[in-house]
């Protein structure tokens, strides 16, 4: 199940810094980010293998969960945060803010026969 942890934030007089020590319970083999999106939905799928991990570094966006027994909306509106994504969260980011970038570390490489683009049916 999707779901928001907070990140390690360390704030003074110098700026701040978040950390991204033992945050996630999987090996990173992929970092990506998405920027300067217009109106366009990004994702639409899930995976067979793949976890994931969501920060917003800068800017705002919204992501839609589906695991099959619950749709969640999660905002990612703070470097902050970050949105734990298991294999069987099928999910839409959207809504983006003009100066967003979303920030994703995934436990595989890319390799298309892990995602599935079917989506589930509407929870009851």
């Amino acid at each position: 199940m999707a779901h928001i942890i907070n990140l390690k934030t360390f704030k003074d007089t110098r700026g701040i810094l978040t950390v991204l020590d033992r945050v996630v319970d999987f090996e990173i083999k992929r970092l990506f980010y998405i920027y300067a999106v217009d109106d366009s939905d990004r994702g639409g799928h899930r995976h067979h293998n793949t976890h994931q991990a969501a920060i917003c570094i800068h800017g705002s966006c919204q992501i839609t969960n589906n695991d099959g027994e619950k749709i969640e909306l999660f905002t990612l509106d703070s470097p902050e945060k970050c949105l734990i994504l298991n294999p069987e969260d099928w999910h839409v980011m959207h809504n983006f803010s003009p100066d967003a970038i979303l920030l994703v570390l995934a436990s595989t490489a890319f390799d298309p026969k892990d995602y599935i683009y079917e989506p589930y049916g509407n929870p009851i």
